[in-house]
């Protein structure tokens, strides 16, 4: 497995958090300590023990999918702030993202 380098920096900015130079270096190191105990459990042999995919044994009990009336595009849109062409208009984000 490949090791893996996380930057508490990087991290603290893709939070919008302001980290000093010293909370860095013990964030660093927190980090780092968990991912190699995470990284431990790939250690663990597991061949004799059974997979589970459902320990509780609840059965899924979601209602059927039945068609029903459901709000006009204009009282969709009736209380929303800003609107263009029957659609809301929201903050763009995206760019702010792939910047970074």
């Amino acid at each position: 497995m490949a090791d893996i380098k996380i930057n508490a920096k990087k991290v603290a900015k893709l939070a919008k958090l302001f980290i000093t130079d010293e909370e860095e270096k013990m964030l660093d190191t927190q980090l780092e300590a968990t991912i190699n105990h995470v990284k431990s459990l790939d250690d663990i042999n597991t061949d004799h023990i059974v997979g589970t995919n459902e320990v509780t044994d609840l059965k899924n009990v979601a209602r059927e999918d039945e068609v029903r009336p459901s709000l006009s595009q204009a009282d969709a849109l009736k209380n929303a702030k800003k609107t263009y062409n029957g659609f809301f208009v929201v903050p763009v984000i995206i760019e702010e993202a792939i910047e970074q």
